[in-house]
């Protein structure tokens, strides 16, 4: 049995289709990553998957049950994280997972022992007298994913649970989810960083509701077409504008302070790039060849989608 199924699941808010059939499985004891830009449909996702919402059409289903008809059932197996959890500020650490605690009914007995342990699982236990509302954004992640494990969740639902954190918490971040895969819990997690995706067992790639693509990291790379090259510059906008104008037949893209072209022909399309950025007064530009990144893959996937799309 599937730990999390969806059946062409959709649904449509005042005509606009926010989430647009989507049919996918996640095994139990996996990190499945739906990865997206804003307003892709992964909140939308994982609220018809915790129950939160009902699709418009379409079926789910979590830990075998039916996520509209049997969705209090869902409710006591899953943890669930949002973009903005619901910590209480003027409360401590320790107090907000006391009251969570309360609110799954989790029994007196064995409770002082299973706070302790979320505490030092989270590496909050120095700071369990500290307000909530004066953490950094990192702990009170941290936090946040304690308290939605308090009643020993067997599937995990995260929303973007490091958007917005530190390169070092977010590292942490994922250190814990780790430890919790050796556990056994199954984890969908949404995230807008590519980079995170690559952390993952398997990836659905997800655009205006509709999922791309999904398989491994290392599968999903397969996916793309042509030989990638990358060049900087001091100028990689305008480098790219150039390219863009001049070299229509290459797909160009920006990423950070770099450029990267896909193309079907390296040994020709190299050396005209550099010439061209030459003769337009861009002086160094420096170029080499790289396995493509899995941002390289979704904008490839999206790329392909928009054309047949027209």
């Amino acid at each position: 049995m599937h730990a999390i199924t969806t059946d062409n699941l959709t649904k449509r808010f005042d005509g606009t289709t926010a989430v647009d059939g989507l049919t996918l499985s996640v095994a139990p004891g996996e990190l499945f990553g739906l990865v997206g830009s804003d307003g892709a449909g992964k909140t939308t996702t994982i609220r018809m998957l915790t129950g939160i919402m009902d699709p418009s059409d379409g079926d789910a289903q979590v830990l075998g049950r039916h996520t509209v008809r049997e969705a209090e059932a869902i409710k006591a197996d899953i943890g669930y994280m949002s973009q903005r959890f619901g910590l209480y500020p003027d409360l401590t650490v320790l107090e907000n997972l006391l009251f969570y605690a309360d609110i799954y009914g989790l029994p007196s007995r064995g409770r002082a022992e299973k706070i302790d342990r979320l505490l030092g699982f989270s590496n909050l236990a120095p700071f369990k007298k500290r307000f909530a509302g004066n953490l950094s954004g990192g702990m009170k992640q941290k936090l946040g994913l304690a308290c939605a494990l308090i009643h020993t969740p067997k599937v995990l639902f995260l929303d973007e649970p490091t958007n917005g954190v530190d390169p070092v918490s977010r590292r942490d971040f994922w250190r814990i989810l780790y430890q919790l895969l050796k556990e056994g819990v199954t984890i969908f997690v949404a995230t807008a960083y590519l980079d995170e995706a690559d952390r993952c067992n398997r990836v659905g790639l997800i655009h205006k509701g509709r999922l791309l693509a999904c398989d491994t990291p290392d599968n999903l790379r397969g996916l793309m077409r042509g030989t990638i090259l990358e060049l900087r510059t001091d100028n990689a906008r305008r480098a790219a504008r150039i390219l863009r104008d001049r070299l229509p037949a290459v797909s160009t893209g920006i990423f950070g302070d770099r450029v990267h072209l896909v193309t079907d022909a390296p040994a020709s399309t190299g050396p005209a790039a550099v010439a061209l950025l030459r003769s337009e007064g861009i002086g160094r530009v420096e170029i080499r060849e790289i396995e493509p990144s899995l941002e390289d893959v979704f904008v490839s996937v999206l790329t392909k989608q928009e054309r047949r799309d027209g």
